[in-house]
């Protein structure tokens, strides 16, 4: 089966963020074809424990890949969610060059990086039968390292940060990088000012072979053409939560038209 980073390398990748930290959402996203999971610790009850590792578990299962997103710059949390079994990091507000070189030292083992080295985890198999350190760290060289651009200090110190070896993808958070400059216009990617920022992180990640992530929504059709016309590679089909309530809305809404008359 080919990695997420293969995938990459061939073609666009479609994912969705989970916020409702449910198995049985990823089971269901995988087995209907999505690449990636976007499981967010960031802005929900979700910790880097048990529960993290079992949603990675269920990734596993259905053949999409885990991508947890850390609450900070942490690298004890970067490396514990590889050891559970994530296939790849994202890193909320990452503003200077320093914190875009501590996402790489804690994603990577040296000499890329200085991540410490455990045989009995389970992104390792748990040093079970077969288990080999030099296979395990061919495999975790795959994984991604994806540093978020949602702050008018990433913009300030881009080149900086995406001359860092080791940076796979930057994940463009649109709603916060409106925020960060007191405009709310959220998530309208067709706002100048934040397409301007986009194209410039596209054009700019593309001179460096790093991919580029972001939000498509309303995960439509449309949202989606725009999207991969802008240059991003790693398309985020809105959330567990924002397509359960759009299902929601229409199932609401037939329901007025006929039964509920």
């Amino acid at each position: 089966m080919k990695t997420l980073k293969q995938k990459m390398a061939e073609r666009p990748v479609l994912g969705m963020t989970i916020y409702s930290g449910s198995p049985a959402v990823i089971d269901i996203i995988g087995r209907w074809g999505l690449d990636f999971a976007f499981i967010d610790a960031e802005h929900t009850s979700m910790g880097i424990d048990n529960d993290m590792e079992k949603l990675c578990m269920a990734a596993k299962i259905s053949g999409v890949s885990p991508l947890v997103r850390v609450t900070r710059v942490d690298d004890i949390e970067i490396r514990k969610s590889l050891e559970m079994g994530a296939d790849g990091v994202i890193i909320p507000h990452v503003k200077t060059l320093e914190e875009a070189k501590a996402c790489v030292r804690g994603a990577k083992f040296p000499p890329k990086g200085r991540r410490g080295i455990d045989g009995t985890v389970r992104a390792a198999q748990f040093g079970a039968k077969g288990f080999s350190y030099d296979e395990y760290f061919k495999v975790q060289e795959d994984c991604l390292v994806i540093p978020m651009a949602e702050d008018f200090e990433f913009m300030d110190n881009i080149d900086a940060i995406l001359d860092v070896p080791g940076i796979d993808a930057i994940n463009f958070g649109p709603a916060d990088y409106a925020l960060s400059k007191c405009m709310k216009t959220f998530y309208n990617l067709a706002e100048p000012e934040i397409r301007k920022a986009l194209g410039e992180i596209v054009e700019k990640s593309r001179q460096r072979g790093v991919k580029v992530m972001a939000p498509v929504i309303p995960p439509t059709a449309d949202s989606l053409k725009a999207a991969l016309d802008a240059g991003v590679g790693m398309l985020i089909m809105g959330s567990d939560m924002l397509n359960l309530n759009r299902a929601c809305a229409a199932i609401m809404e037939a329901a007025q038209k006929n039964a509920l008359a």
